[in-house]
């Protein structure tokens, strides 16, 4: 099952094969295309690259190069991008399709995550822990069968965690239970396993292993296992970077999540030995990291977080809540996250990209709902390049690194001759200000144009909704 779904995700889908309800969305549909003139951040972290041209055909990109020496097939559409930047589609590697706010409203996004990630230019996500498994397999299948507008999905099944977890989780109370459980979601079409906050080391590593068994992979949200016990485990990637790692507080009893986590991040050096010492166990052994700084940055007094299209998509009812949460936490000066833990967390990351680590980056809608799907991918960017990054490392994290995590760089993640075009057109020059990032005009996944506008116009007050 496993190799049918990467199949349908890797193939073109063609304009032909759109329902109605998906083509309403369609700005380009055109075979044969040029897109000329533009500003291009590729993906493979190289510099970026003025007055290029891009040649899409039957959905993959057949050139690349500047614009006065690639030649314009005869019959191709010509599109002059004059003004315009293009990035590849972006990848978000923490992107749920469910949503949880301030005032306690959570809902599956089946009709608004899609719509949002895909018009902010997000053409390809890993779920990375499921409240509806089904929602989410059926939704996937209605995408790759061009019935829904929507970026690719890899699914992450149910989250797992240890006895003080519950909700929407499942509880593991042995390994045996471990491996039973990632039998069942790997039958089931699960590509990845979500570890969470209290499990111990002995499911985890029961998890793992039945996991790599099985060919599939597995993330974790952290705590009660540090970072480094969980590399030792085998653990394939690890979420949030810093904000979720235990390595830094003193004392510890095994499987249990400090109660002074925040605490302790605000008080530590990612230079540090600690620091250093969780950097080098990640890269030593080959573990990726993924970086959700958007989902963090509300819960940070004095931030930057009324988006003014953030608002407008929103249900009425949850953007009073969460103006009203945010008005608390900048009232008082202190969030549940400190403007120290927030830095700290960012000098971490530029501390792990330096050491060689893979790192991506996704939204994780979640929180207080401050982050959006598809506006917080993008919002990462501004953070990446505030928190030191350039703009070819920046757009690098963010596509072609979800894809070699993924293991589709193949044909994703870079805008190279013979890959899927998958691209993204941004209005301004991102190099210049990255609050371009949040400027998409055209979408374009596997080589058809989604109209940005549209796609966003369509969830306006209905998330937190559906």
């Amino acid at each position: 099952m496993y190799a049918l779904t990467l199949l349908l995700a890797l193939t073109a889908q063609r304009p032909d094969s759109l329902a109605a309800q998906v083509r309403e969305y369609v700005a380009v549909d055109t075979s044969l295309l040029a897109l000329t003139h533009v500003l291009l951040v590729d993906g493979t972290g190289g510099a970026p690259k003025s007055d290029q041209t891009i040649v899409i055909r039957a959905g993959r990109i057949a050139t690349v190069g500047p614009a006065a020496a690639v030649p314009i097939p005869a019959g191709a559409r010509i599109m002059d991008m004059n003004g315009s930047t293009v990035i590849p589609g972006i990848i978000g590697m923490h992107d749920h399709l469910f949503y949880t706010a301030a005032g306690g409203r959570a809902v599956q996004m089946s009709y608004t995550g899609p719509r949002l990630y895909l018009g902010s230019g997000v053409t390809t996500i890993r779920t990375t822990g499921s409240r509806a498994p089904y929602a989410e397999i059926n939704l996937k299948d209605a995408i790759d069968h061009g019935l829904a507008p929507g970026p690719r999905i890899h699914l992450t099944a149910p989250y797992i965690t240890g006895e003080h977890g519950g909700g929407a989780m499942a509880i593991l109370s042995s390994p045996e239970a471990a491996r039973r459980f990632v039998a069942y979601w790997a039958a089931e079409g699960a590509t990845w396993i979500k570890a969470y906050t209290d499990i111990r080391r002995a499911e985890l590593g029961a998890a793992i292993q039945e996991a790599h068994r099985r060919g599939i992979k597995v993330t974790g949200h952290l705590c009660s296992v540090s970072f480094q016990e969980a590399v030792s485990l085998g653990i394939d990637n690890l979420e949030h970077g810093m904000l979720t790692a235990s390595d830094f507080t003193t004392g510890r009893p095994a499987d249990v999540c400090p109660v002074n986590l925040m605490a302790q991040i605000s008080a530590s050096d990612p230079k540090g030995n600690a620091g250093q010492a969780t950097i080098q166990s990640l890269v030593q052994h080959h573990v990726s990291m993924t970086s959700t700084l958007a989902v963090y940055e509300p819960f940070v007094a004095g931030r930057p977080t009324r988006d003014e299209r953030t608002l407008q998509a929103m249900d009425p009812e949850v953007r009073d809540n969460y103006l009203k949460m945010r008005q608390q936490i900048d009232s008082s000066g202190t969030g549940w996250v400190s403007l120290p833990a927030f830095k700290n967390a960012m000098a971490f990351e530029r501390e792990f990209v330096a050491a060689g680590g893979l790192m991506a980056a996704g939204v994780d809608p979640t929180g207080i709902g401050g982050a959006l799907a598809g506006f917080g991918d993008q919002r990462n960017y501004e953070l990446f390049i505030e928190a030191g990054f350039t703009p070819a490392q920046a757009i690098q994290i963010m596509t072609l690194n979800g894809a070699r995590i993924l293991g589709v760089q193949q044909t994703l993640g870079t805008v190279e001759s013979g890959k899927l075009a998958d691209l993204v057109v941004l209005r301004g020059d991102l190099t210049a200000d990255p609050s371009a990032i949040r400027s998409p005009t055209i979408v374009f996944k596997d080589g058809v144009g989604y109209d940005s506008a549209k796609l966003i116009a369509s969830v306006q007050g209905r998330v937190g909704v559906n």
